[in-house]
This record gives C-alpha cells, structure tokens and sequence, in this order.
C-alpha cells in the first residue's frame, strides 16, 4: 500500500497518537521519527513537514493531550447542584484516560519541559474542577476551605485509581468503575458541611459525661 501524501489533521492527529502510544508503552527512548512514520504508513518528510523535528512533536503531543483532556472535563454540563457537578467530572476524568491512555501518561511525563504558557495553558485544563469546588463552597455545599486543596484531594484520588487501572494493578475480580465512584462519592461527602455538622454533634455527644440520677 503507497504511503499517503497528503499531510492533513488525520494524519497529525495519528502520529501524535502513536508517539504517545510509544511513550506509554516503550518509554522516551523509543520516540523515534522513523519509527514513528513508518508505524503509521508514512515518511519522516511529512512528519518534519506537520511539526518540524522531534522537539516539536512531543510539544505538540503535551499539548494534544491536556487539550483533549481539557475538553472532556470541560463538556460536563453545569448543574445547580455543584457536588454532583464534581462527581461527573470525576467520572468524565476516568473515561478520557481510558479512552486515551497514551495521551493521558503524557500528562505526567516528564519527556517535555512545560514552558511557562504551556503549563499555564494545562492548568487552565482543570478550570472545570476548581470552578465546581468555589461554588460548592460559596453555596455552603462544601466547608469554608481552599477550593484548590479540596480540588488537590479530589485529583489524587482519581488519578491514583485511575493509574492503578491502567497499569492493571488493581486486585483481580475488583469493579474498577464502581469503586472508582465509591471513592469519589465518599470523598465529596466528606467535604459537606452537613456531613461535617453530623460528625461533629456526634463526637459531641460521645464526649458529654453520661448523667447521673
């Protein structure tokens, strides 16, 4: 089969996603252009054409991938109801990284150094997290807190399980999706101030000395 010519976004788009394929699977070192090119049935000319070298390729796939991450996180609707808000978007995190693995282990690679636009740019791609926590707060769903530390928490534990799975270390037999939003679930109850007003009666009351006749 002749190779193909034309060097347009499909093609673009499908050596970015054997370059991350690469680099998931194989490591930095195995980033090669020609490998590359040939995996996808095409020569290194056009991959020089569409990005210029390998310096500009793996750019362009960090950015590639906290853009289609940020897309993702950034179609689930806004509700009145900004917990289950954050729930969705947890949700909306674990099936673009299953969806995409080879762009999802770019976002924490170190292959690239973020210049100060890029890293201000893959910031802007958790907005939607951080934006559902401050309402959370303000609304007085979630406990007068840092928004960015309730957000922090909330992204360790996602991408800790999400890691997990991908890299298939969860024990066997487990339901990775339904403990995934077990965890999440939890950790939002956590955060409410009704939950934290419950607890906090409760300890009341076990540290009240019992009464006497």
């Amino acid at each position: 089969m002749p190779r193909p010519k034309t060097h347009d976004d499909a093609l673009r788009r499908r050596l970015l996603e054997r370059a991350g394929e690469l680099l998931s699977t194989e490591g930095p070192a195995a980033v090669s252009l020609r490998k590359i090119a040939t995996d996808v049935n095409t020569s290194t000319t056009a991959v020089y054409s569409l990005f210029g070298g390998k310096p500009a390729l793996l750019e362009a796939l960090y950015d590639e991938a906290f853009t289609q991450f940020g897309k993702n996180l950034a179609a689930v609707p806004v509700t009145d109801d900004p917990a289950e808000d954050l729930l969705q978007i947890g949700l909306a995190y674990r099936r673009g990284a299953l969806e995409d693995p080879q762009f999802y282990s770019v976002l924490y690679s170190k292959v690239v150094e973020p210049t100060k636009e890029m890293s201000r740019a893959a910031g802007r791609t958790f907005a939607p997290v951080i934006n559902a926590v401050r309402r959370a707060v303000e609304q007085g769903v979630y406990v007068a807190e840092d928004p960015e530390q309730i957000a922090m928490s909330m992204w360790g534990i996602a991408h800790g399980l999400v890691s997990l799975e991908l890299n298939g270390n969860l024990p066997p037999g487990i339901d990775a999706a339904a403990t995934y939003e077990l965890a999440l679930r939890a950790h939002g109850r956590g955060w409410r101030t009704d939950s934290v007003n419950t607890t906090e009666s409760g300890e009341a009351a076990a540290a009240k000395p019992p009464r006497t006749r």
